[in-house]
């Protein structure tokens, strides 16, 4: 079993990156090269702005290259509670915003050219126990009637031409969902950002912000740059940044480990009584499961696991074992199947569970997707390059209050507790 993400592991690394001293003076320098910071850099070097962007480890190493491989649209909350939360009309905004990153992750990878494997699969979200079908139902025909008229209700009867097992009691069809590979769309994007004039540095975290005039100095191991404006796209690894101009941001992200398994590749029959109906799937549980089948028909299976803010070998191993433990419990059948790869990393969480994107203190930002960032990002990087380029009117965030988390200031020691709150709310459930 290897300990490293399956989309690094199958996919070619960039092999672009500057291989000097970081330095020079830009119009944008992006920190951050995940899905967020790439598509802003991409974008605006298409534009002819002169991009530089910074990568303290490589191209999609952290959330961009960690998670389950998922771009679902809709969003993580019950549509009634994001009504009652940011009122209709930003609800709605917020809804179709989904949507319409989805449409534009399909439509970079037909402009660039990018093999990533990309297809509309469709979302089931899945009802884990009978007392969950009612909520679930009511936030179907509230969505369906209101704002997405691509969703289908599965009663429990008809589940079987969907997913192989008996642990479901219906579900919630999202039909506009996609699926793909994260590490070919990772350095897809890196590979069109450099074709299109983008200074690229990987192993070059920042250390240090200056004012510089009217410019930024950005400090790295590897050297120093100057830029005009300056992106943050680093979600979950914000923390990790100890530089006072970051402090802002790490006392409003939590960073929350998520955990995935693949197996070997599934045989034809193992398939067809297992994901007979090969979409993404998501159990309705606070502390759930979500699964897909990849490209090369492993089965992705991943989750909370445990509530840490570590992911390393130790950390993935255990999770590990516990998502063993659940992919056994929904799949029988596969109980002894090998398990290739396990691995983890760190989600970007808010304490309301909505992202945020803005400006504050010369920083420009992108971040906090809460668990749905493969989808979201595409379409908040792209946003944050208009906003670089002087134009306000593309961030379906805009506005939105980001309130400081008390008693947090980047290290969440309150994870424990909160897995404990979610753990009994799903054995009461």
């Amino acid at each position: 079993m290897k300990f490293t993400s399956y989309w690094h592991d199958s996919s070619a690394p960039f092999d672009q990156a500057q291989s000097g001293r970081v330095e020079g003076s830009f119009d944008v320098a992006v920190i951050g090269g995940g899905f967020t910071g790439l598509n802003a850099a991409r974008k605006m070097a298409r534009a002819g702005v002169r991009v530089a962007l910074l990568e303290a480890d490589r191209i999609g190493a952290g959330g961009s290259g960690r998670n389950g491989g998922h771009l679902n649209n809709g969003i993580a909350h019950g549509y009634a509670e994001a009504k009652a939360h940011l009122g209709a009309e930003r609800a709605y905004a917020l809804y179709r915003a989904f949507d319409r990153s989805i449409d534009m992750i399909e439509e970079v990878i037909t402009e660039e050219g990018i093999d990533c494997n990309f297809r509309r699969a469709g979302k089931l979200k899945l009802a884990s126990k009978p007392g969950h079908v009612a909520g679930l139902r009511a936030n179907f025909e509230l969505i369906h009637t209101e704002v997405d008229a691509d969703t289908r209700w599965i009663d429990a009867s008809d589940l079987p031409g969907e997913i192989g097992s008996q642990a479901f009691h219906g579900g919630m069809l999202y039909e506009k969902a996609a699926m793909m590979h994260m590490g070919r769309y990772a350095r897809g994007l890196a590979d069109a950002a450099h074709r299109h004039g983008a200074q690229i540095w990987e192993g070059a975290p920042v250390q240090a912000r200056a004012r510089a005039g009217s410019a930024w100095e950005l400090t790295t191991p590897k050297g120093r740059l100057r830029a005009e404006r300056v992106i943050l796209a680093t979600g979950a690894y914000t923390g990790q940044i100890k530089t006072a101009p970051f402090h802002w941001f790490r006392r409003r992200i939590i960073p929350v480990g998520s955990f995935i398994i693949a197996t070997r590749p599934l045989t034809p029959g193992e398939i067809a009584v297992t994901m007979p109906g090969n979409r993404n799937c998501v159990t309705s549980m606070n502390i759930g499961n979500y699964f897909r089948l990849s490209p090369d028909n492993r089965l992705i299976f991943g989750g909370r696991a445990r509530f840490s803010a570590v992911s390393d070998q130790r950390s993935d191993e255990k999770s590990g074992r516990i998502l063993r433990e659940g992919l056994a419990r929904i799949f029988p059948h596969l109980a002894d199947v090998p398990i290739d790869y396990c691995w983890g990393g760190l989600v970007g969480m808010t304490k309301d569970r909505y992202p945020r994107a803005g400006e504050h203190d010369g920083l420009i930002y992108g971040m906090g997707y809460s668990g749905h960032g493969a989808q979201m990002s595409t379409l908040i990087g792209q946003s944050l390059a208009d906003m670089a380029m002087g134009r306000a009117d593309t961030n379906p965030l805009a506005g939105l209050d980001w309130p400081a988390i008390p008693a947090h200031s980047g290290k969440p020691w309150f994870l424990p507790l909160v897995g404990l709150w979610f753990g009994l709310k799903d054995r009461l459930s």
